[in-house]
């Protein structure tokens, strides 16, 4: 039975994961438009950049956050004086975090989602007059919907599990960013830590099948609707 400590832990890893989502996914969505419809200078740059995340140390990452949204951090300056919100030794600090490490992870299938779809469908909507926004909101974002959901769905599994760039950045401060990685490390380090840790490990292992059989699920309908369309 999970106790009242693991279920706020639970709830905060979720907000946490939750939060990273809802920030991420626009500016996700895009970068991944532009990688898959646009060609420019730089573009190779930019896809670079977007995977530097998987590649990196965590530690980097956070370090790097660290630098420039610390309390004494440029970006970390600008957005408390300017909308008073601080990331340093918070929970949007641990949602940042999250945001960083799962954006490759909602970029790529949203990309392949849009290279996926017919191009003479958004002419033939354009020959009838729609705009370049009703085309997107049209045409656009409801054939690339399943990378959509595919990405969101493997993003939040990442950021619900998200370790180093987290502690790195914001620390480990029970019922502020302790979140479900953190809180295990920590009951591991405890000698009567272990009966929780599991616990916390069983629930990460339940939500990340979930999630993987889900992004399957969605990878393979998207596959099967482009053959119904190409057949």
């Amino acid at each position: 039975m999970t106790g009242g400590g693991e279920l706020a832990i639970i709830i905060l890893s979720l907000k946490v994961a939750a939060t990273a989502m809802v920030v991420t996914l626009p500016f996700a969505f895009f970068v991944a438009y532009a990688l898959a419809r646009w060609r420019f200078r730089g573009r190779g740059l930019l896809q670079a950049v977007t995977t530097l995340p998987l590649v990196l140390p965590p530690v980097v990452t956070g370090y790097a956050l660290l630098v420039l949204f610390g309390a004494n951090g440029p970006l970390g300056w600008l957005f408390r004086e300017t909308i008073g919100l601080e990331f340093a030794f918070r929970w949007t600090g641990a949602a940042l975090a999250a945001s960083v490490m799962a954006f490759p992870l909602l970029v790529r299938p949203i990309r392949l989602s849009l290279e996926a779809i017919d191009p003479g469908l958004e002419e033939a909507a354009e020959t009838l007059g729609a705009s370049r926004l009703r085309i997107l909101a049209t045409v656009t974002l409801p054939l690339a919907l399943p990378g959509v959901l595919a990405g969101v769905i493997l993003g939040f599994a990442k950021a619900l599990g998200e370790f180093g760039a987290t502690i790195t950045f914001v620390s480990n401060i029970p019922g502020q960013t302790r979140t479900l990685s953190l809180a295990i490390y920590s009951f591991l380090q405890s000698p009567t830590g272990d009966a929780a840790a599991l616990r916390l490990i069983g629930f990460s292992v339940f939500l990340a099948i979930v999630a993987i059989i889900g992004s399957e699920w969605i990878a393979t309908r998207l596959s099967r609707n482009g053959k119904s369309r190409n057949g």
